[in-house]
């Protein structure tokens, strides 16, 4: 059975400002965060990847990934496949993609059997990608709703350069997940983090567990993406502006009692590129992790 690897790819990156941020080249050699995604989950085991990507960016994509990613991956016996997120009917006038919960359903027909999903611009760590691909080998076909959940500790994933979108959580004394509740405006303070509202700064606890969007999920979630779409887009508040996110969907799927969903704890630190200025950071990290041997200097030459 394939383990694979969702790479959403396809996010605008409006804090980015000017180029594709999922395309920045912020490794010693001239890689980016997703080579080193990829890198990790094929050495964890996962055997398969898809690129979720816009039409309107493949021959960029297959410029500064896919061809270079083809070749590892034939030479590693790795599958691989491309899904276009599309926005389909959308209102007119709406041009922002529909989310990541419609993202993946670009891959629904692409899919059947266990799967991992990351952003694109997100480094992860090597244990997070170890973690995922040891639960998603233990799923059982007669508990479809069991989803695992990489959480990061709120403090290791803020920027210096702004403010950030994450996924706060709660979480039972077993593990399992209780609540996550998507918050915007996240910024970094002398005391740790707060969330900068119009009321103020609210204090946030910097040691907290938050999702950044790497999740554990089975065909059956798909089958519910699927049908909570369409009532997504017909109790939609803003045609313009909302999008159908994953965490909001797990999260009504927990509270519902329908899914129940393994946080799996990770101290590693992350980074990427929200905006324009963290690109420097990212990049002095991978040269660090470079020097230290966590990574060789031609990436795929450790598999």
């Amino acid at each position: 059975m394939d383990i694979t690897l969702v790479v959403l790819a396809a996010g605008i990156g409006s804090r980015y400002g000017a180029g594709i941020k999922q395309l920045a080249r912020v490794g010693p050699s001239g890689e980016i965060i997703m080579d080193y995604s990829v890198h990790d989950a094929i050495r964890a085991g996962f055997s398969r990847v898809i690129f979720i990507i816009r039409r309107d960016i493949y021959d960029d994509f297959r410029e500064v990934v896919g061809d270079r990613l083809e070749a590892k991956f034939r030479a590693l016996g790795v599958k691989w496949d491309y899904a276009f997120q599309e926005l389909g009917d959308a209102p007119a006038g709406r041009t922002r993609p529909w989310g990541t919960g419609q993202a993946v359903l670009a891959c629904k027909d692409l899919l059947s059997g266990p799967f991992a999903v990351v952003n694109a611009d997100d480094y992860y760590g090597k244990s997070a990608y170890k973690a995922a691909y040891e639960f998603l080998s233990a799923s059982d076909p007669t508990d479809p709703y069991r989803f695992g959940m990489a959480g990061f500790v709120l403090k290791n994933t803020l920027s210096d350069a702004g403010e950030v979108t994450r996924g706060l959580c709660s979480v039972d004394e077993t593990g399992r997940l209780t609540d996550i509740v998507e918050t915007r405006h996240i910024m970094k303070t002398p005391e740790g983090a707060a969330v900068n509202g119009p009321d103020g700064l609210r204090p946030l606890d910097g040691d907290g567990l938050v999702s950044m969007n790497m999740w554990m999920l089975t065909p059956a979630f798909v089958s519910k993406l699927d049908e909570g779409f369409e009532r997504f887009r017909e109790t939609m508040a803003d045609p313009m502006k909302d999008e159908y996110l994953l965490p909001d969907i797990v999260g009504r799927m927990v509270r519902s009692g329908l899914a129940h969903v393994q946080v799996l704890p990770s101290q590693d630190r992350w980074f990427g590129i929200t905006h324009h200025d963290d690109r420097n950071v990212v990049e002095a990290a991978f040269r660090e992790l470079v020097a230290r041997g966590e990574y060789p200097r031609d990436l795929f030459s450790d598999i």
